[in-house]
C-alpha cells in the first residue's frame, strides 16, 4: 500500500487538492446564493450582472433588448426585438465553470505569481466568453428558433467547455509544476 501511495503521490495530491478547492469554492458559492435570495439584484448579483451585460452587448449589436425579472422563477427574461427568447438562470452566469477552472489550476499550480495571474486572466476570459456565448445564443435563437436544441445543448456548451479545456492544456504544458 505504501509503495502505491509513493508511486502515485502526484496523482493523489492532484485529486485531493482539486476536490478540496472545488468543494470549498462550491460551498462558498452556495452560501453566496443563499444570502442573495432577498437581494436587490434578482435572482442574485452575478446572474443579474451577466443578464444586463448581455443586454448591453446585444444593444451594441443593434438589437432592441430588454432584461426583466421572471415572475415565476429565479431568472431574468431576455427579450430581443420584443420576442421573449431565453431566460438567464444562475447556471448561465459562468460561475460553476470558473470554479471548475480555478480548482484545476490550483491543483496543478505553478509559481505563485504565475498561478495567480493565470487564474485572474483565465477567469476574466471565461467570463467574457460566457457573455459572448449568451449574446450569440440569443441572436441565434432570434434568427434560427428551430435550431434551439442544437444551439443550447450542443454548440454553446462546447464553446465554454472547449475554452476551459484549452486553458487547462495551455496551463499544464506551459506553467504547471507537473513538467518539473
Amino acid at each position: 500500500m505504501k509503495d502505491l501511495i509513493v508511486k502515485y503521490r502526484l496523482v493523489i495530491k492532484f485529486i485531493l487538492t482539486f476536490l478540496l478547492v472545488y468543494g470549498f469554492l462550491s460551498l462558498a458559492y452556495n452560501f453566496y446564493l443563499d444570502a442573495s435570495k432577498s437581494s436587490l439584484y434578482y435572482p442574485d448579483y452575478i446572474t443579474n450582472l451577466v443578464a444586463n451585460q448581455s443586454k448591453n452587448l446585444l444593444e451594441n449589436f443593434g438589437y432592441s433588448t430588454q432584461v426583466i425579472p421572471h415572475p415565476n422563477e429565479p431568472s431574468m427574461k431576455l427579450i430581443l426585438e420584443g420576442k421573449y427568447l431565453a431566460r438567464v438562470i444562475e447556471g448561465c452566469n459562468g460561475m460553476s465553470i470558473i470554479i471548475l477552472f480555478v480548482s484545476f489550476i490550483v491543483a496543478f499550480s505553478g509559481k505563485i505569481k504565475t498561478t495567480v495571474l493565470y487564474l485572474l486572466s483565465g477567469c476574466v476570459l471565461l467570463y467574457v466568453v460566457n457573455l459572448l456565448r449568451i449574446v450569440i445564443l440569443s441572436i441565434g435563437l432570434y434568427h434560427y428558433p428551430w435550431r434551439k436544441e442544437e444551439l443550447h445543448t450542443v454548440i454553446f456548451p462546447a464553446i465554454i467547455y472547449g475554452m476551459v479545456f484549452l486553458l487547462w492544456m495551455f496551463w499544464v504544458n506551459r506553467f504547471s509544476n507537473i513538467n518539473k
